[in-house]
């Protein structure tokens, strides 16, 4: 779809935006409705995000998502019903083809940037790949995960700065980060910031954070310079104790 294109080819700001992970598919058909009327409005190309699966959630019991049937059951309709391309996470290698019959964009969780195998499964698929930066890595050295995907195969790839690790449950954003990843791998650059505003680990069992914040270091990122913008976003985001805080 067009906003793909916008985003991979760097030919327009796209927002990247949804719930963090599958709940409801009428919440789901709603926010990418309205998120995509707002686009409309702005010029701006829209992506719908939303995880079928949180494999890396702090607790072993919070809410993972409806599983990968229903969950892409949902993306499925999202794409179809509101007309817009749909991004999901991919935790595991073998998940990336049956995703690829779905969504438009793999993404690939910061925690496994480094997944050769993930990596490379899901540049296969001849979907576009979009690799969340380790908080743990260096801006620079996230081109080998580039050269990665398009060894691959894959002709469209992107990076998306979501926050490096200072000390203990609090990340921060080195803005030079993104001109950086962009003239190391020469790929697009999206800024996540929401993500970035975690708190890892710090709401005992789940991801706290600071979501006063976001907008803050959005428009911070939007001056130095980005192809993206990535938010989570939820309806009734003081409510939303099914998975993160930070929406």
């Amino acid at each position: 779809m067009t906003a793909v294109i916008d985003l991979f080819e760097a030919r327009k700001f796209t927002l990247i935006a949804g719930p963090c992970v599958v709940e409801a598919t009428d919440m789901c058909l709603a926010i990418a409705e309205r998120v995509r009327g707002m686009c409309d409005k702005r010029g701006i190309s829209y992506i719908f995000k939303a995880s079928y699966d949180k494999a890396n959630r702090t607790s072993g019991g919070s809410f993972r998502g409806r599983g990968i049937d229903e969950g892409l059951a949902t993306l499925a309709r999202v794409r179809k019903e509101i007309d817009v391309p749909v991004l999901t996470d991919v935790h595991e290698s073998a998940h990336t083809a049956m995703a690829a019959e779905v969504v438009d964009v793999l993404q690939i969780p910061a925690f496994l940037c480094r997944q050769t195998d993930l990596l490379v499964a899901a540049a296969r698929t001849g979907r576009a790949v979009n690799v969340k930066k380790g908080q743990f890595v260096a801006p620079e050295d996230m081109r080998h995960a580039v050269n990665k995907v398009r060894d691959g195969g894959a002709k469209h790839v992107a990076l998306t700065e979501r926050g490096a690790t200072f000390g203990y449950h609090n990340l921060v954003v080195d803005m030079r980060g993104l001109v950086t990843m962009r003239e190391t791998a020469k790929c697009p650059v999206v800024f996540d910031a929401t993500h970035s505003v975690q708190r890892p680990s710090a709401g005992d069992g789940v991801t706290g954070g600071d979501r006063q914040f976001a907008p803050v270091l959005a428009r911070a990122a939007a001056a130095v310079g980005i192809d993206g913008l990535f938010c989570e976003v939820h309806p009734t985001p003081t409510k939303h104790c099914l998975t993160d805080r930070t929406h």
